[in-house]
């Protein structure tokens, strides 16, 4: 009797003690639980520090793209509009079109080359884009009439090169925070972010097209700038000394 009691009582305790073996794993593991959530949290919080870096590094490079196509398209709009004659309000009017033009395909070609169709890649741009370009293009032509003589300068003319260098960084200095904003609600060049990093297609024609890093486009903006200057101050040098010589030749 007495030999099967200490056997129950043998028997009780190890179940207690099983019992109590598992209540300190479930208790572990949720320590381990909530260690795991706390890990969890901080590199979270990493991340989102990480990423405010990030999404301004992506804003620059939205924006230096708007800012490279909107050179061009109003360049390119102010050389067409002058040579054919074409009135100043209608010149800035193509100028403003082809910056539109110009600015949608530089963030269209990475798309192409990602695999995109024509069609959805440009959908994406104009929802991407939009709101970028017409910011800069808005405060862009509101510098230059804010410029005594900017807009009637003519291209080979110092004051309209100067003019169009004060109004494209005004405009960059404007588009950034828009870009910004919208990139961190998932808008703008989020929308096109995921097809950049994307392996770019390596068959047919869409191998060819070519990819610019911001660097590249900052250069060309700068080359572009610098160049046109340079013509400028070239005409107007040769245009002041043109009436010395001839007064000169009149003398003798």
């Amino acid at each position: 009797m007495t030999s099967h009691d200490e056997h129950l009582h043998a028997g009780h305790d190890h179940g207690g003690h099983q019992h109590s073996m598992h209540e300190g794993h479930e208790g572990h593991e949720g320590h381990d639980g909530d260690h795991s959530a706390h890990d969890a949290h901080g590199a979270h919080g990493a991340h989102g520090a990480h990423g405010g870096g990030g999404v301004n590094a992506m804003a620059a490079s939205a924006t230096l793209h708007c800012l490279t196509g909107c050179a061009i398209g109003e360049i390119a709009g102010l050389m067409i509009g002058t040579a054919i004659g074409l009135s100043t309000g209608w010149t800035i009017v193509l100028a403003v079109a082809l910056a539109f033009a110009f600015g949608y395909a530089l963030s269209t070609l990475p798309l192409l080359k990602s695999g995109l169709a024509v069609g959805a890649a440009f959908s994406v741009v104009l929802a991407a884009d939009t709101l970028s370009i017409a910011t800069m293009e808005l405060v862009d032509n509101l510098v230059m009439a804010l410029i005594p003589g900017a807009m009637e300068a003519g291209l080979v003319n110092v004051v309209f090169w100067i003019g169009m260098m004060i109004a494209l960084s005004v405009a960059f200095v404007a588009a950034f925070p828009v870009n910004r904003y919208l990139l961190q609600r998932g808008k703008g060049h989020a929308l096109t972010h995921q097809y950049h990093g994307a392996e770019p297609v390596q068959e047919g024609v869409r191998r060819f097209i070519p990819s610019f890093s911001s660097g590249a486009l900052a250069a060309v903006i700068i080359a572009f700038m610098l160049g046109g200057l340079s013509v400028a101050v070239a005409d107007e040098m040769g245009g002041g000394s043109a009436p010395a010589e001839q007064v000169e030749m009149q003398g003798h």
